[in-house]
């Protein structure tokens, strides 16, 4: 079978022997960049942030170091002059990730560092396209530039021994010469998190989700999508659902944000009961409810 590279040269000798074509020669045949550029893509997360809490929920400035520890993982998030990377940031390194996954299922090379439209960004991830909203993502990438995290977790089979930016780097690399609003950015994504949209270690998010505009209701549907799957049901005790969320809040003030979160009904594809009585949560799938039934399943990967 012929390979990608053998179609390539064979692709790039009968243009030379076409006459009629004029074509300057590929100054760039091997790019050390990836331009996300895909029209059509399903939007992916990776499942280990999913899983454990690596973002703050507040937008307000967060400079606590957070430790977590869970079923033999660690994770050690170290915020930056900036604050901690906020769950909103996160929306820049969804959006990379499902370009990476998409390219990668249509067989297209990929690379670490990302080149992108700011525009496209901003409107993929619901956000306005006012100046207020460029200044807003130049803020965001210096606070997952800024944030340090250091974890026992592998992705694609490899475990990074040193902590990591989130990002390693990021540039404007095109401002609109009417306004200087940056046009085309540049992101080199942290080799953790490449390792582990190359290794395909996501899952298929909503797009509904960047509608969600509490963090905590983002976090919840985060870990309904990751623990409920295609299960029709997820039960968790409160304690255990106050660790893994990340909040900041004490768990009486978390009882309430949650008993709020649930009578609003607002995640996508998921709903939330909760059982005072054993101090519960209940997370199910809204395609299932007809089958979820009055009790809670207990999952053995809580």
């Amino acid at each position: 079978m012929e390979t990608l590279i053998e179609l390539f040269e064979q692709a790039r000798a009968a243009q030379a022997q076409n006459s009629d074509r004029k074509l300057a020669p590929d100054r760039h045949p091997n790019r050390d960049f990836f331009v996300a550029d895909i029209l059509d893509w399903a939007l992916k997360d990776d499942r280990h942030s999913m899983e454990h809490p690596m973002f703050s929920l507040s937008k307000k400035p967060d400079h606590r170091v957070r430790h977590y520890e869970r079923n033999g993982f660690h994770v050690t998030v170290k915020p930056g002059a900036d604050g901690m990377a906020t769950i909103w940031d996160k929306d820049i390194l969804i959006y990379a990730i499902s370009q990476l996954v998409e390219a990668l299922n249509q067989s297209r090379p990929i690379g670490r560092t990302v080149r992108l439209t700011a525009y496209d960004l901003l409107v993929v991830t619901n956000r306005g396209t006012g100046g207020r909203a460029y200044d807003l993502l130049a803020a965001a990438f210096e606070r997952l530039k800024g944030t340090v995290i250091q974890t026992d977790i592998r992705t694609n089979g490899l475990r990074q021994r040193e902590g990591f930016n989130i990002i390693d780097h990021w540039k404007i690399i095109e401002r609109n010469p009417a306004n200087s609003r940056m046009v085309a950015i540049e992101l080199t994504l942290s080799e953790w998190l490449y390792n582990a949209a190359v290794g395909r270690e996501v899952l298929t998010l909503n797009r509904e989700y960047f509608r969600l505009d509490g963090g905590l209701e983002r976090r919840l549907y985060e870990l309904a999508r990751k623990h409920c799957g295609h299960q029709t049901k997820w039960a968790v005790g409160l304690d255990l659902l106050h660790k893994k969320s990340g909040s900041q809040a004490t768990l009486k003030k978390f009882r309430e944000l949650l008993k709020r979160a649930a009578a609003s009904d607002a995640l996508p594809d998921y709903g939330i009961r909760y059982d005072s009585e054993t101090d519960q949560a209940l997370f199910y799938s809204k395609n299932n409810f007809g089958t979820l039934g009055a009790g809670f399943v207990s999952n053995s990967e809580l």
